[in-house]
């Protein structure tokens, strides 16, 4: 617990991706709040506070990710927990925003899941919200709540400039994507290509255009997540049949559903560079698969949201953490 002008601050980690909650706590030079998670027979989830939140703010780290229900369920009975637990502030650090893909109706009948959650999360309790790389950046409009948005854009620069790659292309692999990626093509002095992707069914993906020349250069292949591999493999084949002479490929949240690594594995693709949002087992972070932490930023954002200071200095691509 971290006490500073009369306030105190405690985080918590949910059971979706322990290791960096801890790294966090780490950086703040804490210790994570004890909490009791476990599970009813059938498989209804139990959520108890060991000790006061009376008065606090409270930070709860929960990516959603898989099993997918069962990680937003947990956290938003955390929320209700802190709520009923007379808590000063309640922020939801959710470093994967899970449904974030459903973010607007693309045919008729569907949901809008991205704002279902937002719903939930509001309703639950939650004051504020810390998230990284949503899917689409106006899924913060979908909260009455503050919403920091954070990137790790300038960690995944960081570590390409160290690779002192010559001749580089930053490649958006669909149009959507391409305003970040242009931020990344800018931070490291880079051109810009852009593919036509598209989806004849849900995880199946098809590249039919290369628009921008990659021919005799080192791309990189920049997009929010990689789930089952399917566009990355795909693209990584356009580029090399378009004349590229090396693919790298990196993502915020490595989901890495199957069969992602065995079509990793078989692909034209150098590296793989994720970071930690996404919990990635210590047996697949090897051969073509980096993770990179970005405990530091979290732990940056948490400091500065309790201490009532500016985040919009950690989306400086300059900032040094």
């Amino acid at each position: 617990m971290m006490v500073e002008q009369g306030k105190r601050m405690i985080v918590f980690s949910g059971t979706s991706n322990p290791e960096l909650a801890e790294d966090v706590a780490r950086h703040l030079g804490i210790e994570l709040g004890n909490v009791k998670i476990r599970k009813f027979a059938n498989g209804e989830i139990y959520v108890r506070f060991l000790e006061s939140v009376r008065g606090c703010d409270v930070f709860l780290m929960q990516s959603v990710t898989a099993p997918v229900n069962d990680s937003l369920m947990e956290l938003l009975i955390m929320v209700d927990a802190a709520k009923r637990a007379s808590s000063r502030t309640i922020t939801a650090v959710i470093p994967h925003y899970g449904y974030a893909r459903q973010d607007k109706k693309s045919a008729a009948r569907e949901p809008i899941t991205a704002k279902l959650v937002a719903d939930l999360l509001t309703t639950a309790g939650v004051d504020r919200v810390i998230a990284m790389d949503l899917h689409q950046g106006q899924i913060q409009g979908f909260f009455d709540q503050p919403v920091n948005h954070l990137t790790a854009l300038p960690i995944l620069a960081d570590y390409f400039e160290s690779l002192n790659l010559e001749n580089c292309c930053v490649v958006s692999p669909d149009v959507g994507r391409a305003k970040a990626c242009k931020k990344l093509s800018d931070m490291l002095g880079a051109s810009l290509a852009i593919m036509h992707k598209g989806r004849p069914e849900h995880n199946v993906a098809e590249i039919t255009h290369v628009i921008g020349d990659v021919k005799g250069k080192v791309c990189i292949v920049a997009d929010d997540m990689i789930d089952t591999a399917g566009s990355i493999t795909e693209g990584a084949k356009a580029l090399i049949n378009s004349g590229a002479t090396a693919v790298y490929v990196t993502a915020t949240h490595g989901i890495f559903s199957p069969p992602a690594y065995e079509r990793i594995e078989a692909a034209p693709i150098i590296e793989v560079v994720v970071v930690n949002t996404v919990p990635v087992p210590d047996e697949r972070r090897h051969g073509k698969i980096r993770v990179l932490s970005v405990a530091p930023l979290l732990a940056h954002a948490v400091q500065n949201v309790f201490n009532d200071e500016s985040v919009s200095e950690l989306f400086d691509p300059d900032f040094q953490l």
